[in-house]
This record gives structure tokens, C-alpha cells and sequence, in this order.
């Protein structure tokens, strides 16, 4: 049939969370292994350790919210 939609499935906000939270983490990895100045090198730091916790945070609520 033309121009009939089709319904889109919402996605858990959780799960797209915490793979925004991934994605953070891998940037602050990659940006951490590519600088050399020590204030960077610290800010890389606390930006991966922030994205880490909250990457916990989130796997563990994931976790919770699951049937299992």
C-alpha cells in the first residue's frame, strides 16, 4: 500500500544510554592515547573515570530493569 507508515518500535532510553556512555568512554580512550600535554592528559583522565562510573550506573540499572 502506498504511503502507509509503518509504526517504529521505541528503543529502551536505558540501553540508548548507556551506549552513549560508550561511545564517551571510547572517545575519552582514543583522545587519552593521543595527547602528550599533562593538563590534557589529567582532563582525558577524570572525562574516562566520569564515563566509567556512569557506564556502571546505567549497566547496573540495565540489569535491574531486565527480566531475568
Amino acid at each position: 500500500m502506498i504511503g502507509k507508515k509503518t509504526a517504529v518500535v521505541p528503543k529502551d532510553p536505558l540501553l540508548e544510554e548507556l551506549a552513549r556512555t560508550k561511545s564517551a568512554m571510547d572517545t575519552a580512550y582514543s583522545n587519552f592515547e593521543n595527547v602528550t600535554e599533562p593538563d590534557l592528559i589529567d582532563c582525558y583522565i577524570y572525562e574516562l573515570n566520569a564515563a566509567q562510573m556512569r557506564y556502571k550506573f546505567l549497566l547496573k540499572k540495565v540489569k535491574e530493569s531486565s527480566a531475568y
